[in-house]
């Protein structure tokens, strides 16, 4: 089993999300199946097997979500710094290439958001700027070919 490196935000997040699946949804499918039998014949009953199935994707969701929170290691902020990049870190960087500016949140994989401006840890270009400080160019592989970026910040 993978360790799951989350915040406590995040943890949190997880764990509400499991409680609704088992407290509200596992439930209302429940329902769904048993109004479903009890209309008859099951080998011909299109809702009887549309609420299996969904009770099956959820239970996998569910057997998915406890894996993730079971080995997961909660991050203490109070002990992030900013001398050089690492999880948590609030990057802001300049595309070299396009002379324009980017400010990322590098988050674990479980967490990664783009609206939200949070990458996953796993992806190019947190890889990249792990480890590296303000100031420092790096050249990072992705889809498109490599970039250039500079590193201006890191905060928390």
């Amino acid at each position: 089993m993978a360790i799951t490196y989350m915040t406590k935000e995040g943890y949190d997040r997880k764990m509400a999300e499991l409680a609704e699946m088992e407290s509200v949804e596992r439930p209302r499918i429940s329902r769904a199946i048993a109004e479903a039998r009890d209309k008859g014949d099951l080998s011909e009953n299109a809702e009887y097997d549309a609420a299996k199935e969904a009770q099956g994707m959820l239970e996998m969701k569910i057997a998915q979500l406890k894996e993730i929170v079971a080995s997961a290691r909660i991050i203490d902020e109070s002990k992030l710094g900013t001398s050089e990049v690492q999880l948590l870190n609030k990057v802001r960087i300049r595309n070299l290439d396009r002379n324009t500016e980017l400010e990322y949140t590098i988050v674990a994989d479980s967490e990664a958001d783009m609206k939200a401006k949070k990458i996953a840890i796993s992806t190019p270009i947190a890889n990249g700027l792990l480890g590296h400080k303000v100031g420092d160019v790096v050249e990072i592989q992705v889809p498109a070919g490599k970039v250039r970026f500079e590193i201006l910040e890191i905060s928390i």
